[in-house]
């Protein structure tokens, strides 16, 4: 009996507890609630600001590139152009990010549970930096087509004028090569020097006359009649075949008494022939 009466006071102690446990805290459902929703709004605003620094980050880098873009414009050389169209795809890229991160702000905004005249504000300045970004971009494409233009229109001068320049030079260079060789061909001539023998079996000596047609040209040594003045004939005795005039050259003997003939007048020399042929011993 004791043991049944502690029992019940037990489950009535219990029950008591409960009761006061309920007592104690009756708007926790109401506090979870509001925490909730306080936590999504939380949530909502935090990627609306993220998606305004995002926007706001690609205002400040369109800004720059634009700088850049000026700058590259006053410079010179083969990069400058390279430099402008670089800035400049890099502005119509972030500008692209910047009009799909609006299009984002306004539906975040849009099926938010927060609603405020500020937000909506900024989306609207956001939108109009947008659109006076978008302007200066297409004037800035304006301007630089306008310059590629000019540019193009000089270029086709140079290149006109190179053309020009060019067919001159080459102009030039066919006439100094042509003049070249007919100066060379009028300073050209041809000496050999050898016994009887060996002229006859040249044909330079045949039937005993001088350079007929059939004479082996090939056996001629070729001179520059304006360098060389002097020709060494190896030989104690030396006798000039063909016609010059005497007063033009001298033949003289060397240490071992061998002949040197010397052109005196070179113009005169070979006035008469401008083949010379001398039989030695």
């Amino acid at each position: 009996m004791k043991k049944l009466l502690l029992f019940a006071f037990g489950m009535l102690a219990l029950a008591a507890c409960q009761q006061d446990k309920t007592k104690v805290d009756p708007f926790a459902a109401q506090r979870d609630s509001l925490n909730s929703i306080i936590s999504q709004k939380d949530n909502e605003i935090n990627d609306m600001m993220s998606t305004m620094n995002d926007i706001e980050e690609g205002f400040r880098a369109i800004s720059a590139a634009e700088d850049r873009v000026a700058v590259a414009r006053k410079g010179e050389g083969a990069s400058k152009a390279e430099r402008i169209r670089e800035n400049m795809q890099f502005i119509k890229e972030t500008m692209q990010q910047n009009r799909e991160l609006i299009n984002k702000l306004r539906n975040q905004l849009r099926q938010s549970s927060v609603k405020g005249d500020q937000l909506q504000r900024t989306l609207e300045n956001l939108q109009r930096e947008l659109e006076e970004k978008d302007s200066h971009l297409q004037a800035m494409q304006a301007e630089l087509q306008a310059k590629n233009i000019q540019i193009t229109e000089l270029t086709e001068k140079v290149n006109d004028l190179t053309d020009n320049v060019t067919n001159l030079t080459e102009e030039s260079t066919r006439k100094s090569e042509t003049i070249s060789s007919q100066d060379k061909q009028l300073h050209t001539a041809w000496f050999v020097f050898g016994t009887k023998k060996e002229l006859k079996e040249q044909h330079v000596i045949e039937d005993g006359e001088l350079l007929r047609a059939n004479f082996n040209q090939d056996y001629f040594t070729k001179i520059d009649i304006r360098v060389d003045k002097e020709i060494k004939l190896y030989s104690r005795s030396a006798k000039i075949l063909t016609s010059h005039p005497m007063n033009s050259y001298t033949l003289e003997r060397d240490a071992n008494k061998q002949y040197t003939l010397r052109i005196l007048s070179p113009t005169l020399f070979w006035s008469t022939s401008k083949y010379l042929v001398v039989m030695v011993k």
